[in-house]
């Protein structure tokens, strides 16, 4: 009958269409020929928030233990256990399953990971500061603390879908395109790929997927409360040298000093060179405005 030939070719789509958005790991000689310095791993991991991120509030098991919990219209997400504790962590992970779940968002066991975490930012990153990561992550305290599974209800519990997510939304590439100097080079690097400062300050749409044509332009605060500001030049009109200052001291132009997850931000980029905050200076003042 009619209807059973176009039930097969449904099915026949839909299995093409798993197949085509299948979690696909970083090829094992994908690190081969790099070795990680846990010293230059320690800039790579304040310029990435790691420990922001990964480090649950009032923990007293070590920065990389998980749990803190990050809201959204899609449920609510829980940051695992990425301690070098060998089974409740990462520590039995080799060193390319751990850079496959920064840069490809797939797990050792071949699923894909929620974009909760900002690997297509990550995917930018070089493969070189990946291994000085991974090198700095194993010298930090192990936690046996249990992952929390996230409340995720149906249809967004269905990791197979997370490939077309990918596909739509996690593709290579710049959002500016276009850097006149190396400065603004090295900011676009450290925003882009390493800061993942447009998972936060970027609006998304109904799939979830940021709005690149609104890059940095501000986004609802995902917790409902409140909204994250716009950091382009429609909307921030700090100079270079004071968006670098605050990314030093946390100090505004205003005599104010920053709050919410901005705290953590500037513990971290404090961490950094002067010329590396410089450089995100540069590139903020270098984006497109998006009006307020």
């Amino acid at each position: 009958m009619r209807w059973r030939r176009w039930i097969l070719y449904a099915l026949l789509l839909i299995v093409a269409g798993l197949w085509w958005t299948r979690p696909v790991a970083l090829p094992d000689d994908a690190l081969a020929g790099l070795t990680g310095d846990a010293e230059a791993g320690a800039v790579i991991y304040a310029a990435s928030g790691c420990g922001s991120c990964h480090r649950a509030p009032e923990a007293t098991d070590g920065p990389l233990a998980g749990g803190r919990a990050f809201p959204s219209p899609f449920g609510t997400f829980y940051a695992p256990n990425i301690s070098p504790h060998p089974t409740a962590g990462v520590g039995g992970w080799t060193d390319v399953e751990i850079a496959s779940a920064v840069m490809r968002g797939v797990s050792p066991g071949g699923a894909h990971y929620y974009p909760a975490f900002p690997y297509d930012s990550y995917q930018q990153a070089e493969a070189g500061d990946i291994a000085h990561l991974i090198a700095y992550l194993r010298t930090l305290p192990e936690s046996d603390a249990a992952n929390r599974p996230h409340d995720v209800g149906f249809p967004f519990n269905i990791r197979a879908s997370l490939g077309g997510w990918k596909l739509l939304f996690a593709r290579p590439g710049w959002v500016l395109t276009e850097a006149p100097t190396p400065e603004i080079e090295r900011g676009r690097y450290l925003v882009e790929a390493l800061g993942h400062c447009g998972a936060c300050h970027t609006s998304r749409n109904a799939l979830g997927g940021p709005q690149t044509a609104q890059w940095l332009g501000g986004a609802p605060d995902p917790s409902g409360e409140g909204r994250v500001p716009n950091i382009t030049p429609g909307g921030l009109d700090w100079s270079a040298g004071e968006i670098a200052e605050y990314l030093k001291s946390g100090f505004t132009p205003e005599f104010d000093t920053a709050g919410g997850e901005m705290v953590d931000v500037v513990e971290n980029t404090a961490q950094l060179t002067d010329a590396d905050r410089a450089a995100i200076a540069a590139y903020l003042k270098a984006v497109p405005a998006v009006a307020p």
